[in-house]
């Protein structure tokens, strides 16, 4: 084994030393790469955002939110991680679905509260919940992503046996994308069985968990809409887990259900069940670009609950689909009057005023979008806006941020990019490489790594005492296309003698 082979081996093992702690509700001595802090400023920072993507709090009810609330804290209080700072909240959102960010920022959606029968069954949702935060559940799944990544970084780094710093940085990333990802049917399974627990530990009866698989596993098998793209999707049902549980609840004290108590505070969303569904068939229509029939299910939903400012967004989106851009504007401006902190209602109003020239009222809406969730669409139309007053530096950002969407809109940004800084910093964009040609003359490769289509390249050829020559490219390079010029330097004999100069893009144009 190389030196630093060696070398890397030891930072391992004094890795894997460090990294090594014991979970708080197994137990168990576990690797961990996420700190306890570094959990709870995650879970923080993605509270907020997660909610909303996801339709935002509920509001028609806020005694819903107190409620869930308190059953919550009940729970998290018997946990084995009572410190941490728990956080509930009802989504408004109809699809069956509950979720846990580290740290113990918790979310359950109205779509699943009807689907339960009583405080019991809320209880088993929101304790396995609590569980997943507990233990560790997603910093297992950051740690084992970023090993995979790691390890496999690192086995070529041995057989390569390069410099050091290449493994600079291993392991200490964060897979920013595994905050709700699917957890293995080992941590399924624990947080069924540690939720019971809690569920005891609180007074509720644990059979509520298993009357609530029961429920999940018909209604997976009879494909309820929604749940497979929900709960489901993260917390897969079966009946192993209806048994495992049905065997654990004999051994627990039996508890109480409160389903009278849990059926007069869900009676707000019981009495608005119909205008849920009726938006639902909207939203079905919609996506069939039939907007008069969709505005016949939110005629409906408005009805029953006028309060509710997401039907008067699809009511927007009706109306624009038709044309009829006076009443959509309308219909926007009533959704942010009953809802002004839920973003999609002022990134509708404010792409309508945009593109309609109402640019100044645009930028204030789409300004307090991004605030709430930076989105793509709002980026995008704020650099637009920006480039239009001559910000070019705001613009960029508005820009960058709306590239990493990908996609159509983000090809569209990354060519703004290179429009603002191609000019500036040519070199960024477009790459050059000098080799030595087969007639023993130094040439440039030049490729174009840039979005856009460039003409009038220049690059600069230096020796060592600084003395630089200057080439013009005669082609146009389009994205990707790459050439190659000849110098005035010949005589070479191999590559090393390239190695004596230095090649710089100065100069570059964007075709128009």
């Amino acid at each position: 084994m190389s030196s630093f082979a060696r070398l890397l081996a030891l930072a391992f093992i004094s890795l894997f030393v460090a990294a090594c702690s014991v979970n708080p509700v197994t137990g168990k001595s576990e690797f961990s790469l996420v700190s306890a802090n570094q959990e709870i400023s995650i879970g923080q920072k993605q509270y907020q955002p997660s909610q909303q993507s996801q339709g935002g709090r509920y509001y028609i009810d806020p005694n819903i939110q107190f409620y869930v609330s308190s059953v919550g804290k009940k729970l998290a209080a018997v946990s084995d991680r009572p410190d941490l700072p728990y956080e509930f909240v009802v989504l408004n959102n109809s699809v069956p679905n509950a979720w846990a960010l580290p740290g113990g920022k918790i979310a359950i959606n109205r779509g699943l509260l009807l689907h339960l029968d009583n405080e019991a069954e809320l209880a088993a949702v929101l304790a396995h919940e609590i569980v997943h935060a507990a233990a560790r559940h997603t910093a297992q799944q950051i740690t084992r992503g970023t090993l995979l990544g790691a390890g496999s970084q690192a086995v070529g780094i041995m057989l390569r046996d390069s410099n050091y710093a290449q493994v600079a940085g291993l392991a200490t990333q964060l897979g920013g994308a595994a905050f709700m990802a699917r957890y293995g049917r080992s941590a399924e399974l624990e947080s069924d069985a540690y939720g019971m627990k809690y569920m005891a530990r609180a007074g509720y009866d644990p059979y509520g968990a298993v009357k609530l698989q029961e429920t999940f596993v018909k209604l997976s098998k009879g494909k309820t809409p929604g749940f497979l793209e929900g709960l489901f999707a993260s917390h897969p049902p079966s009946q192993e887990r209806v048994e495992a549980n049905r065997q654990l609840a004999k051994t627990l004290p039996r508890g109480n259900s409160y389903r009278e108590r849990y059926q007069q505070k869900i009676a707000q969303l019981l009495r608005d069940k119909p205008a849920y569904e009726a938006e639902m068939e909207a939203e079905k229509a919609l996506q069939a670009n039939n907007p008069k029939l969709a505005l016949s299910h939110l005629d409906k939903a408005v009805k029953i609950q006028p309060a509710d400012g997401y039907f008067w967004e699809l009511r927007g989106h009706a109306w624009k689909m038709q044309k009829n851009f006076s009443n959509a504007h309308k219909s926007y401006t009533t959704a942010i009057s009953k809802n002004p902190d839920l973003y999609s209602h002022h990134l509708a109003r404010g792409l309508l005023r945009y593109e309609h020239g109402n640019l100044g009222d645009a930028r204030a809406d789409l300004a307090r979008s991004n605030q709430l969730l930076k989105t793509q669409a709002a980026s995008y139309a704020l650099g637009e806006l920006a480039m239009a007053g001559n910000n070019t530096s705001q613009a960029m950002q508005y820009y960058q941020t709306a590239a990493q969407g990908g996609g159509k809109i983000g090809q569209q940004a990354l060519q703004k990019v290179a429009q603002i800084e191609l000019p500036r910093a040519p070199h960024k964009y477009i790459a050059s490489q000098l080799y030595v040609d087969k007639n023993g003359r130094l040439r440039v490769a030049i490729k174009n790594r840039s979005a856009v289509t460039v003409t009038g390249i220049e690059v600069h050829v230096s020796d060592r005492s600084g003395y630089a020559y200057a080439y013009r490219v005669p082609d146009t390079l389009k994205p990707g296309q790459q050439t190659a010029i000849p110098t005035a330097i010949k005589g070479l004999t191999s590559t090393d003698d390239a190695r004596k100069y230095r090649v710089q893009v100065a100069k570059a144009r964007i075709l128009q």
